[in-house]
């Protein structure tokens, strides 16, 4: 039967693309995307699961918690567990039950079906990303670029090619966003119906990237019709962050859902969760007198950036230094493309910033260990990565080629005519 489920994955996969993608496009992106599931399966099978390979351990503990699911359904009948029932589930519901669905379909653990499903997702987060590119004012050709970077992004591979549930947080968090976009260029109700479901999910994967997202869905929701210029985003901030802050003052209890992003961020922020993650063989000691905001610019730094070139430890994080080199290809395109998009579009630029900036410093807060930072900003990774679609581009909108205009040659002066010797 896990055989079974992986072939109809892979089938699905032909379906998702023919049916969201131009049929030109599609048969493209086929290929490129066949490759990247085969190659997160292959991963599966022959590094994560292999024995030879110590890697993860979220990956067990969300298996483990779907064979608790399913032990539920075997005695009740196949229904949604809520954490009051499993308070192990709290915050990682959706990926839980996705697993659950196919081991208890296959009758047992079957790892490489639940890593097919991953693959899926992940593939869904290359095209989310094509479309998103198109709707920033990419070209056909660099948004296909796009795609085929982030198929193949080590850091991306990596984490979905076994049951983490990073594959599913990158797809729902890059949707969310694309929804706001697309809506910002053309409004349409349904766009904004379908974000309670997404945004119902993406609580139940990662609670608080539900507030990262809050402020680029309520400007796309708003639908700034006019241009934004430095100095109307400084008043907009000013405005958002407060109210912000009196939302969250109206539910400050855990059971709300602003109160379970709060308990959440505290539990990360606090200093004997970053002294714990800093234990390991990647960890990171700020001198910041215990306070998760001190020593900010090393923290910012270390989240984007790491790990360093010259950074040692082990053989996972060295691989992990070729993810980091790609991403510092694509900083350099992103800060190009964002020059050029602040030009052109400042309101989708304000949608992508919105949510790179403030989960930049959110991760910054929490940060003690290069090895879970390199996993957690693969959403960031993604968004940015949008900014560098938009510098490979080289036809405007309007299909006009996108070549910088040169200076004017200065005009030919007209010979005044032979000269006439005296």
């Amino acid at each position: 039967m896990e055989y079974i489920i992986v072939i109809a994955v892979s089938a699905l996969l032909v379906v998702m693309a023919h049916m969201t993608l131009e049929p030109r496009v599609a048969r493209r992106a086929l290929p490129v995307l066949f490759a990247a599931f085969v190659l997160r399966l292959a991963v599966h099978v022959l590094i994560m699961r292999s024995g030879g390979f110590a890697y993860g351990g979220d990956n067990l503990t969300y298996e483990a918690r779907a064979m608790e699911i399913v032990e539920l359904w075997r005695h009740t009948g196949v229904r949604f567990v809520t954490s009051d029932e499993l308070a192990s589930l709290s915050g990682v519901t959706v990926p839980c039950h996705v697993f659950a669905l196919v081991m208890y379909l296959c009758g047992g653990r079957a790892t490489l079906a639940c890593t097919a499903v991953v693959a899926l997702v992940a593939c869904g987060v290359c095209i989310v990303l094509y479309r998103f590119a198109r709707i920033v004012g990419a070209d056909e050709r660099a948004a296909f670029r796009l795609l085929v970077v982030a198929a193949f992004l080590p850091g991306s591979v990596l984490h979905t090619s076994d049951t983490f549930k990073d594959g599913f947080n990158a797809f729902l968090v890059v949707a969310c966003l694309g929804l706001a976009a697309s809506n910002m260029q053309r409004f349409d109700p349904r766009k904004v119906l379908l974000l309670g479901p997404m945004l119902w999910a993406l609580f139940n994967v990662r609670p608080y990237m539900v507030v990262m997202c809050a402020l680029p869905l309520l400007v796309g929701v708003a639908r700034i019709k006019r241009a934004l210029s430095g100095r109307a985003l400084v008043v907009f901030a000013a405005l958002v962050i407060p109210a912000l802050v009196l939302l969250q003052g109206m539910d400050q209890g855990v059971d709300g859902p602003l109160g379970a992003v709060q308990e959440q961020l505290d539990r990360g922020q606090s200093e004997h969760v970053r002294l714990a993650n800093a234990e390991g063989g990647s960890g990171v000691v700020f001198d910041d007198g215990g306070n998760a905001w001190g020593a900010l610019g090393p923290k910012l730094a270390y989240t984007l950036l790491s790990p360093f070139p010259w950074t040692g430890g082990s053989a996972t994080l060295q691989l992990g230094k070729l993810d980091t080199l790609l991403w510092y290809w694509l900083l350099y395109h992103a800060f190009l493309g964002a020059r050029r998009l602040w030009r052109d579009d400042r309101r989708m630029f304000l949608i992508l910033l919105l949510f790179v900036v403030p989960g930049s410093i959110a991760y910054a807060t929490t940060m003690s260990n290069i090895g879970l930072i390199f996993r957690q900003r693969i959403p960031i990774v993604m968004v940015t990565s949008l900014l560098s679609a938009v510098a490979w581009t080289r036809t405007r909108r309007d299909g006009e080629t996108a070549v910088e205009p040169r200076p004017a040659a200065p005009p030919a002066t007209v010979p005044a005519g032979p000269s006439v010797r005296e």
